[in-house]
């Protein structure tokens, strides 16, 4: 298998960075994490689902409560998504 043989080691910058402008990612928050990741939000309702877009290195671009809206962010900014659980 080609990943067993790969020995190529990424520097922590180098990983910080893969993907970087070009991948995504999307997940489920919960309000409690909210001002960690969006400082600016206001108080949320903690009965609200929420959703929130990220980029490769853990920017926060997005918080929302409607799911789709991630997802046409994502493509806005030319950004492949994968969701997390």
């Amino acid at each position: 298998m080609l990943l067993k043989e790969a020995n190529t080691r990424l520097t922590v910058s180098e990983l910080a960075h893969l993907g970087a402008g070009e991948v995504g990612y999307i997940r489920k928050i919960s309000s409690e994490d909210v001002s960690r990741c969006f400082p600016e939000a206001p108080d949320m309702d903690p009965n609200l689902d929420l959703w929130a877009l990220f980029g490769a290195d853990g920017t926060p671009i997005l918080l929302t409560d409607n799911r789709s809206s991630t997802f046409f962010k994502a493509a806005e900014d030319d950004l492949k998504t994968v969701s997390l659980h």
